[in-house]
């Protein structure tokens, strides 16, 4: 074995998985995972752990997996993570622990992400849990929202003996791990409710169907409840349009719409009475994760997919393992175009997408070069579906109804990054509630520094 090569993993057939929402990625077998773990280098100063937002001890448990000893390895894991299956598929470790990782300065850093989903997913086969807390405190903490910042919070909590409810607003415990992420990046069934299940057995509790700010509100919480303190993980769930004439057509969705039709709702199965216009010719605006989620999502519905992003493949913010799979799969990346209307029919309906041909010039405030129009380049993409994939902000309507809770100009909750107070006493927030759409390893990263500064709130900062 080339020790500077990964090991590498298998997945489905491009044009298989392109006509199924079965998982891509196939992960580690037992061998290979000894044998990706037996390239980290043992460093006296690993720089991985530095890396992860939740700071998990990546050299013990990697030593754990070479070892063989895959039960310690989770015991390692389940110490900092709450959702270490879900961590191993979606987090963008190349940019993270394995960005540090030494083994990558003169070839490829250790895949740490496949060794954790590896670890979690052989405790799943095997029956293990993470082991439940040894006593209570007899404190109260409400977490409004069960998407990664909530339940990686509310599981540090429970951990450490605090009685945890959260609230969810929709039917559906997960918040973006089961609306927003598509099954074949990360099934439902068999990973997230398994990982749900395990913050549930830690005591946690889960009622949803609870809009707070109008089934109950922060202050009743506090006030009425009985809680000591509360925990804003509700995420950023209100959509961005451009503002280009057309958007009101039929035919047009947000992305979050179009993927909590496919995910929650299971729109994608037939056995399901879900209507959802799926399209034969869409267009996908945008060129984050959730971009390429869309367009791998409507790809799988039948449709023919073109992502329209204004800069060049260079700037795409999506991670490259999704750009290069919705590559293998079919879908044509108009880069450096930029839309300028959505053209209707008589009644209304999509028919085409018009947009002008892009250039780049000078970076802007994100580091990333300024697109300029080049003039008279109009031209129209045939779409009979346009989904626009352009980032989300919070919805307002739990600051609007909570008093002395200060949110910043984008309406986002202002709350401070070391431990997630927010301007109102016993009030802590974090994820996308506080920084606007991000990724699902920094929403955690959120939640466990609000968990421990409702501990030292709360005067349990002996734990």
């Amino acid at each position: 074995m080339d020790m500077l090569k990964k090991v590498p993993v298998k997945e489905q057939d491009a044009k298989e998985r392109a006509t199924n929402f079965k998982e891509v990625c196939l992960g580690y077998g037992e061998e290979e995972a000894v044998l990706e773990a037996s390239r980290c280098l043992k460093c006296k100063n690993p720089r991985c752990q530095t890396g992860c937002p939740v700071s998990i001890d990546i050299p013990a448990f990697v030593k754990e997996v070479e070892r063989r000893d895959f039960k310690e390895a989770y015991k390692v894991i389940s110490k900092y993570s709450a959702l270490p299956a879900v961590c191993g598929r979606v987090c963008p470790q190349e940019t993270q622990c394995e960005a540090k990782c030494i083994r990558g300065i003169k070839g490829d850093p250790v895949s740490i992400g496949k060794l954790e989903r590896f670890v979690a997913d052989w405790a799943m086969e095997h029956g293990i849990h993470p082991e439940p807390p040894k006593y209570k405190n007899g404190k109260r903490v409400a977490i409004i929202g069960s998407g990664p910042s909530g339940l990686t919070c509310a599981g540090d909590l429970a951990r450490d003996g605090f009685d945890v409810t959260i609230f969810e607003a929709l039917h559906e415990p997960g918040g973006v791990l089961v609306y927003g992420i598509p099954e074949f990046r990360l099934p439902k069934e068999r990973v997230v409710h398994h990982e749900i299940e395990n913050v549930k057995a830690l005591g946690v509790k889960i009622e949803t169907n609870v809009v707070v700010g109008k089934s109950v509100t922060v202050d009743e919480l506090l006030t009425e409840e009985g809680f000591d303190a509360v925990f804003i993980g509700s995420g950023a769930g209100l959509p961005k349009f451009m503002g280009i004439p057309g958007e009101n057509a039929n035919g047009v969705f947000s992305a979050n719409e179009y993927l909590t039709r496919s995910n929650l709702m299971k729109a994608f199965d037939d056995s399901y009475d879900t209507p959802m216009i799926a399209g034969k010719n869409v267009a996908v605006v945008g060129g984050g994760n959730v971009a390429m989620d869309a367009a791998r999502t409507a790809l799988r519905l039948g449709a023919n997919v073109h992502i329209v992003y204004r800069r060049s493949e260079k700037e795409l913010p999506a991670r490259a393992e999704e750009v290069h799979h919705a590559k293998e799969e079919g879908i044509v990346f108009d880069l450096l175009t930029n839309p300028v209307q959505i053209v209707t029919d008589e009644d209304g309906w999509v028919k085409g997408l018009e947009c002008v041909r892009m250039e780049l010039g000078e970076p802007d405030a994100s580091g990333r070069r300024r697109p300029t129009v080049i003039l008279g380049s109009n031209f129209t993409i045939e779409a009979d579906t346009v989904i626009m994939a352009l980032g989300t902000s919070p919805n307002p309507l739990i600051a609007s109804t909570t008093e002395g809770l200060e949110v910043n100009s984008h309406g986002c909750i202002i709350a401070k990054e070391a431990d997630g107070a927010t301007t109102k006493k016993g009030v802590y927030a974090g994820g996308d509630a506080v920084t606007g759409a991000a990724t699902v390893i920094l929403a955690m990263g959120a939640g466990k520094a609000a968990a421990r500064g409702i501990k030292e709130y709360l005067g349990e900062t002996h734990i």
